[in-house]
Parts: structure tokens; C-alpha cells; sequence
């Protein structure tokens, strides 16, 4: 009876390890199934990384060869994609690796479309520039053929351009004006009252002229022949060897921004201190930028 017991145990047992032998291969063939899968995945993944790399390193070096003059962007670019390969190649492939890989990837695409997208605009340019230089060398090549001609022709030329060019003054007029405490100015005549000399001209419309900042300069004598004002020097250097330059002493330099228009212009020539303007006969010239003399005039006070 004991036997008999004792053997009906020993065949659960055995039918329990059983049991548990077969579960144990199973999930054992169940994992290796499972790693085997994911393995050939992160495999896959990680071929279709080296894929992509080699693609954008085959667009880098295919930039490259077509430019002319080696560029140093494509160049940087395409040896950092040649290290990425290599890391890959070599690294053990997981998830995480993997993921990396992809998201600079995905960057480093970005990354060619800006940089290709430029060396293209940057082909072109030089192309155009190759044309307008070869345009350019043509022009030169024939005109060369006339240099000694043109020479004493646009020599010629400058001197006419030089002098139409000149600016010329009209409405000139001359005045001495007295400040309201309103601030208004009225003419006036007696020098007591005086306390502004007040020079206007209309600069005359040139189309030839060059636009752009002017400087005239006035000069104010008064009765006793003494120059008013600034009492400042401008002075002109000699055009040609052996020539003399050209100065002139100052009341006031008026500037102004001309724009090849009729310009109306007035500058003020203050009174020194509190002594009063001297009676007597004003005499007023405008010179240009070259010291030219434009006009002049003639006022009185009493």
C-alpha cells in the first residue's frame, strides 16, 4: 500500500517537471524568437541609417565635382556624414543608437537642401559674373583700338562737363534784418537797429550738375573795408604744376544739399558783440566750392 502511494507521487512529480520543462522551452524558444526578430529590425534600421548617410554623401560629393572652386561648407559637410558612417558601421545596434542616428539623420538633410540650395544660387552667380566679365573683356579689347583718340576727345569732354556743370546764382539779394521778440525778422536800414545781415540766392537748376552736400562761402566787407564774421580761410590747390592755388577769407561758409532743382538759400551774418553795425556801404560775394566768384552785392546802412 505504501508503495503503491509512494509511486503515484514520484508520477505527479514527473508530470509536474514535465510540465515545467515544456513551459520552460517555450518561452525559451519564445525569446529567442523574439530577439531574433528584433535584432533582424535594429539590423534593418540600422542599414537604412547607412542608406540615408551614403545618399547624402553621394549628393555632397556629386556638388563637389561639379563646382569649380572647392567649397569649404560642402566640403565640412560631407567629411562629418563620412565620420557618421563610420560610427555606424562599426557601433552595436539598439534603440536608443539608433534613434540618435535617425534624428541627425533627418537634420543633416535639412542641412544639404540649405547648403546645396546655396552652392546652386552661388553657381549661378559665377556664371553670370564669368559672362559679364568675358563681356566686359571684349569691350575693352575694342575700345582699346581707340584709347588715343578718345583720349584727347573725352580730355576735351571733361573740360565742357566741368564747365556746364558749374552751379550759378540768381535773385541774389542782401539785407540787414532786426528780431522781434515774436521772432520775426523786418527789413531795416538804420545800423543801430540792425542786428542780422541776412544773404539770400537762388542756386539755379543744372541737370549735369552733381547732386549732393554744396558749400558756397560769403563774404561780408563792411564800410571800413574789414571782413565780418568767421574771418575763416578757404583755400583752393594748384590745378597744374606751377600754378598758384586760389584763397579767400570768409564772413560765413553756407552749405546746402543740392538736388539739380532751383534752391533757395539764406544764411545771417550776426553782429559782433554789442557794438552796432558801422554806417556806411556793405559789399557782399558768394563764392563756390573752387573759389569761383558768383556774385556779388551792395547794401547800405544809416
Amino acid at each position: 500500500m505504501t508503495d503503491t502511494k509512494s509511486n503515484n507521487g514520484l508520477k505527479v512529480i514527473a508530470g509536474l517537471l514535465v510540465v515545467a520543462l515544456a513551459v520552460t522551452i517555450f518561452y525559451t524558444v519564445s525569446l529567442y524568437t523574439e530577439k531574433k526578430e528584433t535584432t533582424a529590425k535594429l539590423v534593418e534600421e540600422k542599414n537604412l541609417v547607412m542608406e540615408d548617410l551614403n545618399n547624402l554623401k553621394s549628393d555632397y560629393d556629386r556638388a563637389i565635382s561639379e563646382s569649380e572652386s572647392a567649397n569649404a561648407q560642402l566640403v565640412d559637410a560631407r567629411n562629418k556624414i563620412a565620420s557618421y558612417i563610420d560610427s555606424v558601421k562599426t557601433m552595436k545596434a539598439d534603440i536608443s543608437a539608433l534613434s540618435r542616428y535617425r534624428r541627425q539623420v533627418r537634420q543633416l538633410t535639412k542641412e544639404r537642401e540649405f547648403l546645396l540650395a546655396q552652392n546652386d544660387s552661388l553657381r549661378s552667380s559665377n556664371a553670370l559674373l564669368a559672362m559679364e566679365v568675358d563681356s566686359t573683356k571684349v569691350a575693352l579689347e575694342e575700345q582699346s583700338m581707340f584709347t588715343d583718340s578718345l583720349l584727347v576727345q573725352n580730355t576735351q569732354l571733361a573740360k565742357v562737363v566741368e564747365t556746364g556743370s558749374a552751379l550759378a546764382l540768381s535773385k541774389f539779394s542782401v539785407e540787414a534784418v532786426k528780431e522781434r521778440n515774436s521772432g520775426k525778422l523786418v527789413t531795416v536800414t538804420n545800423n543801430r537797429r540792425a542786428d542780422k545781415i541776412r544773404i539770400c540766392y537762388t542756386v539755379l537748376s543744372n541737370r549735369i550738375a552733381k547732386p549732393g552736400a554744396k558749400q558756397f562761402y560769403i563774404q561780408v566787407t563792411d564800410p571800413s573795408g574789414q571782413i565780418i564774421g568767421e574771418r575763416a580761410v578757404a583755400a583752393t590747390q594748384p590745378e597744374e604744376e606751377g600754378q598758384e592755388g586760389v584763397s579767400v577769407t570768409y564772413s560765413k561758409a553756407s552749405s546746402f544739399y543740392y538736388e539739380n532743382t532751383d534752391l533757395d538759400v539764406c544764411d545771417f551774418i550776426s553782429k559782433g558783440g554789442e557794438e552796432d553795425f558801422p554806417e556806411g556801404t556793405y559789399n557782399v560775394v558768394v563764392f563756390d566750392e573752387k573759389l569761383g566768384e558768383l556774385g556779388s552785392a551792395q547794401f547800405e546802412l544809416k
